[in-house]
């Protein structure tokens, strides 16, 4: 397949696969609001889907969908006056009455309803004679709050015909990327920063998947160049954007894979390369040498997009204490930054290095997957992804380039990610 096919089916596979079940419930939520509200049960009317799946943004396992609830203005008198509460309360009852077997609570702006497969904060809010809304915050005591989703909406779906759809489909293929890499960006953010640089540049203007991997390079590096900063500018609506977690490093790493994927153009290792940017939804390499045949064979690895959705929300680091007859010896990332690989029969003890989920109300997973000749001849690739605490014992047993990753999964969905590189050398 040529590149064009591979970017693709790619997005073909990252597509958002539950729509149908997606729909229903927000009308089931709509219908249930109209009634407490409206006396009507229809399910469409005075309601707005925004966030990435009202921006047509998102990607499958998509966790947190959005939804604002326009109240009839008659209300307003009612809750302007330190009634940000009440209101948010009235319609979490409102749809509970609907859902009575399933989770939801009010969380400071908006009422988290918690489905098996997916989450839908529900926003009640005034609309303005602007357009914008006027939304609820409890947070000191209540306050009334400005939003403008239609402005980000109309932004990206006018810019995206002026370049040739691929606004929408970068955005879908660096979710891709910040799941497979842990990183901690927004939605709205990857939304603003694609937007910002198919700005910046014509190259794309006429272009389509043929071009994808150039397209990629690009984007990676001129995202890696961005300012650090707090927030950034929202498309459209201009509202501040928060940066919750630094991603220039892993975009400047995912520039350097591009330039190595780009560089195996027509070679067996070119779909291997980009898989290493963007995940297993890439298409998967035909296995033609002996090694990766024996290597499939033998492989135990699972892999986490296979047991739960991915959809990275917070920062998460690990590190790793070594250490010898009982001794702490040094840091792994120190080590690893000067490219000394660790010796044999060394006691290894991952943790949890940096972490903010906003609550302990979470599980972590761990994978350690050994590579090498000597693992594939004593089949002990591993790779099975198992229940564990914040920290994770193990031992430099096998020669080779190992791989140590954390999951943290809330909700049932996995918010946060991180690995680490165990690099063991010969006795």
């Amino acid at each position: 397949m040529s590149i064009a096919e591979d970017f693709t089916q790619f997005l073909i596979n990252i597509r958002v696969k539950n729509d149908e079940k997606i729909s229903q419930r927000y009308g089931e939520i709509t219908s249930a609001l109209n009634q407490e509200f409206r006396d009507s049960d229809s399910k469409t009317s005075n309601n707005l889907q925004v966030g990435s799946y009202g921006r047509w943004t998102a990607i499958n396992g998509i966790s947190d969908l959005d939804m604002l609830y326009i109240v009839p203005a008659r209300y307003w008198d009612t809750y302007k006056d330190n009634g940000q509460k009440s209101l948010l309360n009235r319609t979490k009852d409102a749809i509970k009455s609907r859902y009575t077997a399933t989770t939801m609570y009010v969380d400071r702006l908006v009422v988290r309803v918690l489905y098996k497969d997916f989450h839908v904060e529900v926003q009640p809010v005034f609309e303005q004679n602007d357009g914008s809304f006027k939304y609820p915050d409890t947070y000191n005591g209540g306050s009334w709050k400005v939003t403008k989703p239609r402005e980000e909406i109309t932004a990206i779906s006018e810019f995206n015909a002026q370049k040739n759809k691929n606004l929408r489909r970068l955005c879908k293929m660096v979710r891709a990327w910040k799941n497979k890499h842990g990183v901690g960006m927004g939605g709205l953010l990857i939304d603003t920063m694609a937007h910002n640089f198919l700005k910046s540049t014509s190259d794309y203007d006429e272009k389509s998947y043929l071009y994808y991997d150039f397209m990629s390079r690009d984007f990676f590096k001129w995202l890696s160049e961005r300012p650090e900063q707090d927030y950034f500018a929202a498309l459209g609506s201009g509202q501040r954007v928060r940066v919750k977690d630094k991603f220039q490093k892993p975009a400047l790493k995912a520039y350097e894979l591009c330039l190595l994927a780009i560089a195996a153009a027509g070679t067996d290792r070119e779909r291997d390369k980009w898989r290493k940017i963007y995940g297993n939804c890439y298409p998967k390499p035909e296995i033609t040498l002996a090694s990766d045949r024996i290597s499939e064979q033998i492989s135990t690895e699972e892999f986490i997009e296979d047991i739960f959705p991915v959809d990275i929300k917070i920062p998460l680091r690990i590190d790793c204490e070594v250490s010898q007859n009982g001794f702490r010896e040094y840091l792994l990332r120190h080590v690893l930054k000067q490219k000394i690989p660790l010796r044999a029969n060394k006691k290894l003890n991952f943790f949890i290095s940096d972490i903010n989920a906003g609550d302990d109300n979470f599980s972590v997973y761990w994978k350690v997957l050994n590579r090498g000749d000597e693992a594939m001849r004593k089949k002990c690739i591993r790779g099975q992804i198992v229940l564990g605490g914040r920290t994770k014992k193990e031992e430099t047993n096998f020669r080779g380039d190992h791989i140590v990753e954390c999951y943290i999964v809330k909700d049932g969905i996995v918010i946060g990610r991180n690995k680490i590189h165990v690099p063991i050398a010969p006795l």
